[in-house]
C-alpha cells in the first residue's frame, strides 16, 4: 500500500476525531457516524442490482466508510462513477 494513502487515511481520521472531540458526547458520535457509514455501504450493495452501481468490499472501502461515514460513502460513490 503506498505512503499516499495511508497518510491521507491518517489526516482523515485525524479530522474526524477532531469534529466529534467538540461534541458533547464525542465516542458516541463516532460509533453513530461508523455505523451509518457501514448501513451506507450495506444499502449500495444490496441495491446494486437495481441502480447498476456498485462498491467492492475491500479494505479501503470499508476503512473509508468507517472512518468518514456516510459522506464517505457518497465520496466513493462519486469516485465510481467519474473514475
Amino acid at each position: 500500500m503506498p505512503a499516499s494513502i495511508i497518510v491521507a487515511g491518517a489526516v482523515c481520521l485525524l479530522v474526524v476525531a477532531r469534529a466529534a472531540a467538540h461534541q458533547r458526547r464525542p465516542v458516541r458520535s463516532l460509533l453513530v457516524s461508523a455505523l451509518c457509514g457501514v448501513a451506507g455501504l450495506a444499502a449500495v450493495a444490496l441495491l446494486s442490482p437495481l441502480t447498476g452501481f456498485s462498491l467492492p468490499l475491500n479494505t479501503f472501502t470499508a476503512g473509508c466508510s468507517v472512518i468518514l461515514g456516510l459522506p464517505g460513502v457518497i465520496l466513493l460513490l462519486v469516485l465510481n462513477v467519474f473514475l
